[in-house]
């Protein structure tokens, strides 16, 4: 792939796009992001770099980020996709069903965070712990309608399909007893949801405000 070459593989899309939407990122969660193995993630990404779309700072606290080329062909190429498939009538009615829904992750989100600590840091007592499971109780019961909007835009447009994954994990792991991921780990809950936003934005064409 030469620098003036947009990206013409499965991959290249999906890697670059997954760029797009959680930002600058190290190889390890862009691969989980995308769901790809890091072998291939970086195997494009160093392709991706070659055409002048992506860029790479080395060293412990470096990563990937896209380039302006970057994000130009992202653009184009999810729109083209959108098109191709017919399905930006099904992902606006969709997005329109997040923008409700997203009003209550934040008020959840804010409820997690804002949560009353009877007990130690690290050590929570038991209204602590009661409290948490009823929280993460609304975060389930959300969640099962969190899917119905995942399975509409999945349908539409099949990489949809790792946002719905990639919730179910960080809720089964919050659930399990490791609390960071609902609000407070990169691939947490409302990370992931966030990240979810970010491509319906992108992939309509929508800037955010």
């Amino acid at each position: 792939m030469t620098r003036a070459d947009p990206p013409h593989s499965t991959h290249d899309l999906v890697v670059l796009h997954t760029l797009r939407c959680i930002g600058f990122a190290g190889l390890a969660r862009v691969a989980d992001a995308a769901g790809l193995p890091s072998p291939d993630t970086e195997s494009t990404l160093i392709d991706l770099a070659v055409a002048g779309l992506v860029t790479h700072v080395p060293g412990d606290f470096g990563g990937w980020g896209l380039t302006d080329a970057g994000r130009a062909a992202d653009a184009e190429l999810i729109a083209d996709e959108l098109d191709t498939a017919d399905a930006r009538t099904a992902v606006t009615a969709a997005y329109e069903e997040f923008l409700v829904l997203n009003r209550e992750l934040l008020d959840l989100c804010t409820a997690w965070q804002t949560r009353p600590r009877d007990g130690g840091a690290t050590r929570p007592g038991p209204a602590d712990q009661a409290n948490d499971a009823l929280i993460l109780d609304l975060f389930a019961d959300f969640d099962r309608r969190a899917e119905v909007v995942c399975a509409e835009l999945s349908a539409a447009v099949p990489r949809f399909l790792r946002y719905r994954i990639r919730l179910a994990d960080a809720l089964a792991r919050a659930r399990s007893g490791a609390l960071a991921y609902v609000t407070d780990n990169t691939e947490s809950y409302h990370t992931v949801w966030f990240q979810l936003h970010e491509d319906l934005l992108a992939t309509l064409g929508i800037p955010r405000h």
